[in-house]
């Protein structure tokens, strides 16, 4: 498997704000969930140096111990109104899930809560207490100068957040805000916010464009420009940003970091999140990454780099909701890449940048017959291997033409060498960067997987080609039928 991530490694330095990073975020909704071995694992074998976890899993933070990697631990929302009303249990919870394991493990910052005013306003009052509770039982324990202590918000409490020079925080969590406020400015901590322009994007009557959400990039006259300051903006992020910074400079706080706990797309969602796909969840994060390592900042804040933590390691299958709720992972739980991010651009310092890794994917709107009639001729004359598409194989499921024809277009064009006009399939058929492969079917092209080049000489039915391709069906009712055992035997023979 080709490594997905060495991009967590690198920092670039910003004088007064720390280190510019990408973080990723550990979700633990999901159906076997890899060992804490297993995931300090693959951190580690993709590079990655900053991780959030939503509790103190004691096994997870053993695992973590001595490797380096730099780690959020969270209070849960459950436990916020104990600790919020009581300096005698903060302590307590502090010395059994902080002090306990430091400093083997790296824990340079305490999350209580998440999203508390938008999620959980009933432990709102209790807040700034929680905060303050957690932070004087780091002061007592002489930790308090390694280990920031904040809360994340979600970006939804910045009311009006364009034009971002005329955002603010909602008003009624002033008597929250203010004091907050005050008190990660005393402690050098970070406003810690969660930015998700897919949302923004997803917005009912949303007159968001999909490139400004995505990072693409735009002409002049298609940017966003604040009239009141006259600053442009290329993406939706940078302005939730700035939109934060002058919510707080409304509120006369002008020099509080901030850390973007959570940021992302999904790679799949249901009829109603047809935006939801691996391209658009492959090009906004590697959009993203550049723009934080590269040190762009915000037009606000030029130069002065947003650390961010992606949302999030794996594919949560158990979260209930969307379909878009299980579908946010860079892996699934069998450490398999959901997609391989593209960061050409990015600098010389991504060693693993693969960029240049094509796969050949059926179109999204391509009509059915013509899908089957590319898997028949991929199966046949193209003498593609078809045997993972059997009932009972690795890439059987999901069982329809669609998935079906993808890996068998695919394996042709890569043991074609990615020739010119062996992708196209009368059109029903593209090439992307984007990996197709998912859960144990690993398709052709992808990481170490090898493809053996044919020693035939047939092309596959190109927009151009007089065959019609339309061979004999060997595929039913998204089945593979006999005829295609028989194609497969046949193949072999032949070569």
């Amino acid at each position: 498997m080709a490594l997905l991530l060495t991009i967590f490694l690198l920092a670039m330095y910003v004088p007064s704000y720390g280190d510019a990073f990408v973080g990723v975020n550990i979700g633990t909704d999901v159906t076997n969930m890899p060992s804490p071995t297993e995931v300090v694992a693959l951190l580690k074998a993709q590079g990655i140096q900053h991780v959030r976890l939503y509790d103190t899993d004691r096994a997870m933070l053993r695992a973590l111990a001595n490797t380096g990697i730099s780690v959020i631990v969270s209070v849960p929302n459950d436990l916020l109104l104990g600790i919020g009303q009581s300096n005698a249990t903060a302590a307590n919870w502090v010395a059994h899930n902080v002090i306990a394991h430091v400093p083997a493990t790296n824990i340079t910052t305490i999350a209580v809560g998440s999203e508390v005013l938008t999620t959980l306003p009933n432990a709102a009052p209790v807040l700034v207490s929680a905060l303050k509770f957690i932070q004087a039982a780091l002061v007592a324990a002489n930790l308090d100068q390694q280990i920031k202590v904040s809360t994340p918000h979600s970006s939804s409490v910045i009311l009006d957040s364009f034009p971002p020079s005329q955002a603010f925080f909602n008003k009624t969590w002033d008597p929250v805000m203010v004091p907050l406020l005050k008190f990660l400015q005393s402690t050098g901590s970070y406003l810690m916010l969660n930015v998700y322009p897919y949302y923004d994007y997803m917005k009912p009557n949303s007159v968001v464009p999909l490139d400004y959400a995505l990072f693409r990039p735009l002409p002049t006259n298609k940017e966003a420009i604040d009239s009141n300051t006259l600053l442009h903006y290329t993406n939706v992020f940078d302005a939730v940003v700035d939109a934060a910074y002058f919510a707080m400079s409304y509120l006369k706080f002008t020099n509080i970091p901030i850390l973007v706990t959570e940021s992302g797309w999904p790679s799949k969602g249901d009829s109603s999140e047809p935006d939801a796909t691996i391209d658009n969840a492959n090009t906004y994060n590697s959009n993203l990454i550049r723009h934080v390592v590269n040190n762009s900042g915000t037009p606000k804040q030029p130069g002065v780099t947003i650390s961010t933590y992606i949302y999030e390691l794996y594919n949560e299958d158990l979260r209930s909701g969307p379909v878009s709720e299980n579908n946010w992972g860079l892996f699934y739980a069998n450490g398999a890449p959901v997609y391989t991010l593209h960061l050409t651009g990015s600098g010389n310092v991504f060693t693993n940048d693969t960029t240049n890794q094509t796969f050949c994917v059926a179109k999204s709107n391509a009509d059915s017959k013509m899908l089957q009639a590319a898997l028949d001729w991929a199966c046949g004359p193209g003498k593609v291997d078809c045997s993972p598409l059997l009932q009972g194989q690795e890439c059987y499921e999901p069982n329809n033409v669609a998935a079906h024809a993808t890996y068998a277009i695919n394996a042709y064009y890569q043991q074609m060498a990615k020739s010119a006009g062996t992708c196209d399939f009368k059109g029903v058929a593209s090439v992307t960067t984007s990996d197709p492969s998912h859960g144990s079917c690993i398709f052709p092209g992808s990481g170490g997987k090898k493809v053996s080049s044919t020693n035939g000489t047939a092309l596959a039915p190109s927009s151009n080609s007089t065959n019609s391709g339309c061979l004999s069906q060997y595929y039913n009712d998204g089945s593979l039928t006999s005829y295609v055992i028989l194609a497969l035997i046949l193949t072999v023979v032949v070569m």
